[in-house]
């Protein structure tokens, strides 16, 4: 199962195909935010959160997004997004 795209804002990924990193980053954490805390939903914007740090050279803050997200989203039997969602 995957509802990620859904949860995607459209704006987010605009902004990154833009080249506007940093506001791709906040308008996927504010998605984020509005989520569940721990849940799958929450996890995926997560997830797609620490791979644009990692793009925007913060390696550290974002390996630890993903260490937050994966074993959420493996554990509800989500894909694990790519930073392709966002520039595809």
């Amino acid at each position: 199962m995957n509802g990620g795209p859904k949860l995607t804002p459209p704006e987010a990924a605009q902004a990154f195909r833009a080249g506007d990193e940093v506001r791709a980053l906040t308008l996927l954490r504010r998605a984020r935010d509005a989520q569940m805390a721990g849940s799958a939903g929450w996890a995926y914007l997560e997830r797609l959160t620490g791979l644009v740090l990692i793009h925007l050279q913060r390696e550290v803050e974002g390996t630890f997004a993903l260490e937050r997200a994966d074993p959420l989203l493996e554990a509800a039997g989500w894909l694990l997004p790519a930073l392709d969602e966002l520039s595809g």
